[in-house]
């Protein structure tokens, strides 16, 4: 985190020259603006990593910039600390319903202004490495913990993926896609809360894929389990109609009307027992083809 830069804003000189020096001590670089109209045009211009924000500013207030930064285009996403002169509940509940991630009444101590933009900033970093659906750790993260599989036994992945959501986004829209990934993130969950340790793992890979790392002898209990709660309740995501027919009718390439199958989940295990792994690629094409084989046994017994 350090050596990201800060935009405090504050229409008194002296607390913009104290958070300015204290926060350019822990390493950041900062930027200042005195007043909310030249607030708005720094983070238009140039996005800082987060903003000190004064409620009580000329013209433009605090609330105000909060507003346009969270509805606007170049970084809604944005961690915003709120300065306030007034210890009021009503001033930081509304700061905090307008989108502020923390709070700090002024006069305020610099420990501890340095303490909320260091957290602010560690679960804004978080978050950017998480799955903005699910909420589970992405990419970079899943990459992290595989590569501490590599030179250990013991462990399992499941490798689960949606089969056919494409075909339900389709005909329901990305936003009901979006709630079939929430729901089958919380089965994982919930599942492997009730199966698993407090040590295992999961990750969003992206689209309709998920990864769950634990203990091998765990790993095909979990996968089953997982795949028959999926099954059971997927349906709750269907209309009516397409329940009781047990298939979706959506138009093929040709425009030409055909059926779908309601959506089912695919979980393929994979252990340290299958290696050794030389690297995280070969542990994730084991994954891949040990979903694949799932995928085609689940066919044959359907």
């Amino acid at each position: 985190m350090s050596g990201e830069t800060i935009l405090v804003v504050d229409d008194e000189a002296h607390i913009v020259e104290l958070a300015q020096m204290y926060l350019e001590q822990a390493g950041f670089r900062v930027r200042t603006a005195g007043d909310g109209a030249e607030a708005l045009e720094a983070v238009e211009r140039e996005p800082p990593a987060l903003l000190v924000l004064d409620l009580m500013l000329p013209e433009v207030d605090g609330w105000d910039v909060c507003r346009r930064v969270r509805s606007g285009r170049s970084a809604p996403q944005l961690p915003i600390i709120m300065l306030t002169a007034r210890d009021e509940d009503l001033d930081r509940i509304l700061g905090l319903e307008l989108g502020a991630d923390d709070y700090v009444t002024k006069p305020f101590d610099v420990e501890e202004l340095n303490l909320r933009v260091g957290n602010a900033m560690a679960r804004s970093e978080y978050e950017s490495l998480t799955s903005p659906t699910t909420g589970l750790p992405g990419g970079q993260l899943i990459e992290q913990r595989l590569r501490q599989l590599v030179p250990r036994d013991g462990w399992g992945i499941v490798y689960v993926g949606v089969k056919r959501l494409g075909q339900f986004g389709e005909a329901y829209g990305f936003v009901a896609s979006e709630e079939v990934l929430r729901f089958t993130a919380m089965i994982l969950i919930q599942t492997v809360d009730r199966l698993g340790t407090l040590d295992d793992f999961i990750g969003h890979v992206g689209s309709d894929e998920f990864i769950v790392v634990t203990e091998k002898e765990r790993a095909p209990r979990l996968a089953q389990k997982v795949k028959e709660r999926f099954d059971a309740n997927v349906g709750t995501h269907y209309n009516w109609q397409a329940r009781e027919q047990g298939y979706l009718v959506v138009e093929d390439e040709d425009g030409h009307e055909v059926k779908a199958d309601l959506m089912t989940l695919t979980a393929g295990v994979v252990t340290a027992d299958d290696g050794p792994f030389a690297d995280i690629r070969e542990i994730t094409e084991a994954a891949a083809e040990a979903r694949r084989q799932a995928a085609r046994a689940d066919q044959e017994q359907g």
